[in-house]
């Protein structure tokens, strides 16, 4: 049967010329609103009953939920419970809430009602009378777009903010930390490769070991990120199971019939990504597991960078008094008093992400625990540190990619003059004379400040020639092939 009415969706750039204060309306009475902004009565409450600090819910958990209020004006309308020209103008307005074009129109902190329920309603009411504008209506009459009636239509906060929760998860993944973390890796290794023949002491306890090769060690470096991002590629698998079509508890109430599964699929379609629904309604909702162990992940990556960023600092440490085996670029002066100084800034950053990124998990895995029978209502929190999170990873990964990884050279003299003093190159004597005559080498060589080599020859347990075919840092180092990263 064709709509009873047909307005026309007017072409009305974002924005409304208003001043001073309208009056919008919900079901605990009205509420005066700024007039230039799109929200309605359940978002400006929440702006005074939650203003706490200025920690506000990241814009990207709001372009997801675009993706949301798109896909089920999209479903509504296909099976008819949603008149077309309503869906076509809801879909308007939620593009642009995808594309960010109406990021001021959210304003909400994150410590707000543990489902989501203001944020999701933040969406509705501006998503309604936006496109109330569009169709030339009156901005805060719900009509001819009713913020819970149409934009919420078979939808909950309880399965709707889950789910846009896993949407803005994996777009940030996907677009910004992976690639910029899998490029930060690809950087490494192309120094692995670059360095691979440069022999150098190695280091345990910080202290001198035997020798492995410069390109050895930064291939510990790439593999390591390799296999944390490995880490988060599996976690992800869990992300693309969505909670939409349980409604307020996981059974469906007031959905229409395979409403879940219709949503996932348009969401996977509109974001290109592998969304599917979720096959337990009742876990999905109940519980956060899914992103507790996508910000485990993050840990992981976050452990494995500040590891490497340390042993950047220590190996770039000096130029004159530290191990100087590795000059960093120098991007900034380094102090306000010291002329000349430049430090490992890049390093310290990345240091400081790592630390952030282990504090916010900690968070995440209390709020994760924190579910009561049907809802876990500390789903805020949790978005926002893995959001915060991989963000600040993704960008860290970058900024040391480019100004730190790149531009590093290898200080050759260095490398080779710790390479000669080392005495731990008796390890290669030890075969041959045994361990405890190897060991009186270096107690002679330590104590009386001699070469390895001087100290050798003095204990009488070798010859100059065979010394000298035996202590060969380049054959003590192993296979320098191919490296496996």
């Amino acid at each position: 049967m064709p709509d009873p009415v047909h307005p026309a969706m007017q072409k009305i750039p974002i924005g409304i010329d208003a001043i001073g204060m309208r009056r919008e309306t919900d079901s605990m009475g009205a509420v005066d609103v700024p007039a230039n902004r799109y929200w309605g009565a359940q978002t400006q409450r929440s702006l005074a009953h939650f203003a706490i600090g200025d920690d506000l819910m990241p814009k990207a958990l709001h372009h997801a939920y675009g993706y949301v209020k798109k896909a089920a004006a999209l479903v509504n309308g296909a099976s008819g419970h949603l008149a077309h020209w309503k869906a076509k103008a809801i879909c308007r307005a939620a593009d642009e809430a995808i594309a960010g074009k109406l990021d001021d129109h959210f304003p909400l902190y994150v410590w707000q009602s543990g489902s989501g329920t203001q944020t999701n309603m933040n969406l509705n009411e501006v998503l309604s009378n936006r496109a109330i504008q569009l169709l030339g209506g009156e901005i805060g009459s719900k009509m001819p777009v009713h913020p819970n009636d149409d934009v919420n239509m078979g939808q909950s906060s309880n399965d709707t903010f889950p789910t846009a929760m896993h949407i803005a998860a994996i777009l940030e993944l996907e677009n910004r930390l992976l690639p910029r973390a899998e490029a930060l890796a690809d950087a490494i290794e192309a120094k692995a490769e670059e360095w691979i023949d440069v022999v150098k002491i190695g280091r345990t306890h910080l202290q001198d070991a035997v020798p492995l090769t410069v390109g050895q060690e930064w291939s510990g470096y790439a593999r390591q990120i390799r296999d944390a991002l490995a880490g988060v590629r599996r976690a992800e698998g869990a992300l693309f199971e969505l909670a939409v079509g349980g409604a307020a508890v996981g059974t469906g109430l007031n959905a229409p019939p395979n409403f879940g599964a219709d949503m996932a699929a348009k969401i996977a379609e509109l974001t290109e990504r592998p969304f599917v629904t979720a096959p337990n309604k009742f876990a999905a909702q109940a519980s956060l597991d899914a992103m507790v162990c996508a910000m485990a992940s993050l840990r992981g990556l976050a452990v494995a960078l500040m590891k490497i960023a340390n042993d950047m600092r220590w190996l770039a440490s000096g130029p004159r008094c530290g191990l100087g085996e590795l000059i960093l670029p120098e991007n900034e002066p380094g102090s306000s008093i010291m002329p000349g100084k430049i430090n490992p800034t890049q390093s310290e950053a990345m240091v400081m992400v790592c630390i952030q990124v282990i504090g916010e998990d900690t968070a995440t895995a209390f709020a994760g625990s924190q579910g009561n029978f049907e809802l876990n209502t500390t789903r805020p929190i949790v978005i926002n540190n893995f959001l915060h999170s991989a963000r600040i990873l993704g960008d860290a990964s970058e900024k040391m990619r480019v100004y730190q990884i790149e531009g590093a050279v290898l200080n050759h003299a260095a490398i080779k003059a710790f390479l000669a003093r080392s005495l731990m190159l008796a390890t290669a004597l030890t075969p041959l004379l045994g361990y405890d005559k190897a060991a009186i080498i270096v107690h002679k060589a330590a104590s009386e400040n001699l070469s390895l080599k001087e100290a050798a020859l003095a204990s009488g347990f070798i010859s100059e020639k065979l010394y000298d075919e035996t202590v060969d840092p380049q054959k003590m180092v192993g296979p320098v092939g191919a490296l496996s990263v």
